[in-house]
């Protein structure tokens, strides 16, 4: 059974960084797709950056588009979201996920992966 442990969330203020880590306990496959996704109250669960397999390809949502990166040590059983210039509005759960899809091209669905971290909180106050 693969399991994913996140860390790394807590509370900052507007204008600081955080950087969350993603373990995985086994790697299901060997092609696979790594990422982050963000759910905040009352909000459905959004996709915010995503590593494709073998490091090819990388999506950022457009609502952190130069601020957040998967760093290129993201390698292997983990991944990392490097987060900087934080806003309020990036106040949310933050999820680690795996997909053994062999792209994930695109702005990510959720369903498209199929093992998930319970999350990690991440608070930004003004």
């Amino acid at each position: 059974q693969v399991q994913l442990v996140e860390s790394g969330g807590g509370s900052v203020e507007a204008g600081g960084s955080l950087r969350l880590s993603c373990v995985a306990s086994e790697l299901p496959g060997r092609s696979l797709c790594m990422g982050w996704f963000r759910q905040a109250p009352g909000k459905e669960r959004e996709g915010v950056a995503v590593l494709g397999p073998g490091g090819r390809s990388t999506y950022y949502a457009d609502s952190v588009k130069g601020r957040f990166t998967i760093p290129q040590e993201s390698v292997k059983n983990t991944v990392y979201l490097q987060m900087n210039s934080l806003r309020p509005e990036d106040t949310a759960i933050y999820y680690c996920a795996i997909s053994t899809r062999t792209s994930c091209i695109g702005r990510p669905d959720s369903k498209w992966f199929n093992y998930w971290g319970e999350g990690t909180q991440v608070t930004v106050s003004s």
